[in-house]
């Protein structure tokens, strides 16, 4: 079945763009507010005067038209400059991740562009000498930018008549998707231009609306997200601080607050954070009264993943009377559009809601369809369906509905794949349970599985607390889970063990991430969890045993030592303080033989829940325990070895120095592999 809506005002020509709909905008209202940083004010004339002077810059480097820019900025208000000006120069942008330079430098590698346009103060975190021309943008106030080049300086071109060059060739950019490899998607002006129309007609933006979008730089909502504010005339807020992940970064109640926003796209993270404040169930007076930090909203587009309707309805309950919230799909082959929906579309309530992700509808252009149970979305403009990965179906109501992702399904042994996603709906319904995840976990050589076969895949609950819990709320056991949903699933798709964790981790650009999920404990044996530190059981973990054997073996060593390299340790004769700090550092030495020793006695099965290969896992086993064994019988032999004895020094560099050197280099090894069966993601921007 296809849901399709023909809607839409581009005629799909390539004689308007986006950078003609900010030229006009800057001409018409030259005074407006187009970019806001704290207390940074840039309006449209100014960010145009100080983008097409880059522009003039990047056609002076020797940019080709439809030629590839990838811009790595940390500064927002640069960045959206930046953007800009490649679209001015005639050539087409990729946004890095330049806050996470790992991961720009490795979208720099996968796009191979034109030229790199960055800062002086990201320049050494993305450039690594053997890459693209590097082109220096340095804007630390509102004066008009500096440029340079990496190779010889060439000098700016006389102005043309018409300076602000409409863009030519199909390319406008290139949209990194949520992927684990980076993979950069094309962008036409078409596309980019349709996506905004489609979007302006959903959301009836104007001039005097004032923008937030709370992503990374090179994700879809902000790569493509920025013309939702530009192309209307309104104002782009940016905030200080980048977006906060893992409670890191900008307040986002207090931006809205302090900058009177009225759209706010967010992710489902985020949104989660905001439904802490909302109403407790049952207090029907505060349901009324709005969070007076969202106030000022007259819309929020959730974006990134699966936003259960519950969670959709609490949302409106922080917002005042006739604000929108809509709950957003859509991929970066879409430009960010895909389908929408808001509460007035379903035609009544729902008995469950806590168990349904409703994507409603198409945005105008777009046309979505289920094939196989797989989601196909098609962009604005034209262009065939584009496969998601995700699981749906369309509804009797004609809305659409996630069901999973293909991605996510999980292998069990003698059966079918399992899709995760009824268990993970049935669970929420648990007073308990905010968020949860439903994994197959590999049991190690001495965890038997249910049916007692070695080593067998166990399903795996990862729950995090309600939002806004009740007070008689509590995380559920294993057992009291397992309770709840009989009746309500199989009794073979029922978890054996509940991991309790704070929040649940997350990609780039929002999305769940279940390869990142903390390893839970072998049955019977209580363990950490992610962030929390409480353990699968809900009882505090057993570490005594492993401190006391440190001590132990640490104080083995102690009278090993004399026994082993008679009078190493003598300190006769170093005067204080010097023979204060040796001893000290014969106790270090102790402690690191015992801790070493623990290490290589029973670390191993927790090395092993990390995937990573028998043979690296046993390689970087031994590795890491030598590095903590190493020093004592070390230290000693040096003691007593002859400066000038050049036949033993020679062996103990090598019998200890050499060793050390490769044991490093195995766990460096080690700790940049890949776990197996980590699979890639698809650019799926929400669910």
């Amino acid at each position: 079945m296809t849901q399709r809506s023909d809607s839409g005002r581009h005629t799909g020509t390539t004689a308007d763009t986006v950078l003609h709909r900010f030229e006009h905008w800057a001409r018409t209202t030259p005074g407006a507010d187009a970019l806001v940083t704290g207390p940074r004010r840039l309006t449209y004339a100014r960010l145009d005067a100080r983008a097409a002077l880059l522009a003039r810059h990047l056609r002076a480097a020797g940019l080709p038209s439809g030629g590839l820019v990838a811009v790595g900025v940390s500064d927002r208000t640069s960045l959206v400059v930046a953007l800009l000006a490649v679209l001015k120069a005639g050539g087409a942008y990729a946004v890095l991740d330049a806050e996470h330079p790992h991961i720009g430098r490795r979208q720099l590698a996968a796009v191979e562009p034109f030229a790199l346009l960055t800062r002086t103060a990201d320049r050494a975190a993305l450039d690594t000498g053997d890459g693209p021309p590097v082109v220096l943008l340095d804007t630390e106030t509102d004066e008009e930018p500096a440029a340079d080049t990496h190779a010889e300086s060439v000098p700016a071109p006389e102005p043309r008549p018409d300076d602000a060059l409409p863009a030519s060739g199909p390319l406008a950019a290139r949209v990194f998707t949520a992927a684990a490899e980076p993979r950069a998607v094309p962008v036409t002006h078409d596309l980019l231009l349709a996506a905004y129309e489609s979007w302006a007609e959903v959301t009836r933006v104007t001039r005097d609306d004032r923008h937030l979008i709370d992503s990374g730089a090179d994700v879809t909502g902000f790569a493509t997200g920025w013309t939702r504010a530009l192309c209307s005339g309104g104002t782009l807020v940016l905030p200080a601080a980048p977006p906060r992940r893992a409670g890191t970064g900008h307040d986002l109640p207090a931006a809205v607050e302090s900058e009177r926003v009225t759209v706010l796209y967010a992710g489902p993270d985020r949104a989660t954070e905001l439904l802490a404040r909302a109403p407790r169930p049952g207090d029907t007076q505060a349901r009324h009264d709005p969070y007076p930090a969202l106030r000022s909203l007259r819309l929020l587009a959730v974006t990134g993943d699966r936003l259960h309707l519950d969670e959709h309805a609490a949302l409106h309950g922080l917002l005042r009377p006739g604000a929108r919230v809509l709950n957003v799909y859509g991929l970066a082959e879409t430009a960010g559009t895909g389908t929408w929906l808001e509460l007035p579309h379903l035609h009544g309530p729902l008995d469950f809601p806590e168990g349904h992700t409703l994507l409603g509808v198409p945005f105008p252009g777009c046309a979505a369809e289920v094939v196989a149970g797989e989601i196909h979305l098609a962009a604005p403009g034209g262009g065939g369906p584009i496969p998601t990965g995700d699981l749906g179906l369309v509804r009797e109501d004609g809305l659409l509905e996630f069901a999973g992702r293909i991605r996510d399904r999980i292998t069990l042994p003698g059966r079918r794949p399992l899709d995760p996603y009824a268990v993970e709906a049935a669970i929420r319904g648990h007073e308990g349970v905010g968020a949860v995840i439903v994994t197959g976990v590999d049991g190690t050589p001495d965890a038997r599985g249910p049916r007692g076969a070695r080593g067998a895949r166990r399903l795996v609950a990862y729950v995090t607390p309600p939002s806004a819990p009740s007070a008689t709320a509590v995380r559920p056991g294993v057992e009291e889970l397992r309770t709840h949903l009989a009746g309500k699933v199989p009794e073979a798709d029922m978890p054996q063990a509940v991991v309790r964790i704070r929040r649940l981790p997350r990609n780039r650009a929002g999305q769940e991430d279940r390869s990142a999920l903390p390893l839970p404990a072998r049955p019977g044996v209580p363990a950490r969890t992610a962030k929390s530190g409480a353990t699968a059981s809900g009882e505090a973990p057993a570490s005594c045993g492993v401190v006391g054997g440190t001590v132990v073996c640490g104080f083995a060593a102690v009278l090993l030592t004399d026994l082993l390299w008679p009078g190493s340790t003598d300190l006769t004769g170093v005067p204080s303080p010097w023979s204060a700090l040796f001893g000290l550092l014969y106790v270090f030495e102790w402690l690191s033989f015992g801790a070493g020793a623990m290490f290589l006695l029973f670390a191993r099965p927790a090395m092993r829940r990390h995937s990573r290969g028998r043979r690296l896992t046993s390689l970087a086993h031994v590795a890491v325990a030598y590095l903590l064994m190493a020093w004592w019988p070390q230290d000693n032999f040096y003691r007593l070895a002859a400066k000038n004895d050049w036949p033993r020094q020679a062996a103990l560099v090598y019998a200890f120095n050499v060793p050390l050197m490769l044991a490093a280099g195995v766990v460096a090894v080690y700790a940049l592999s890949r776990p197996k069966g980590t699979e890639d993601t698809r650019g799926a921007a929400s669910a």
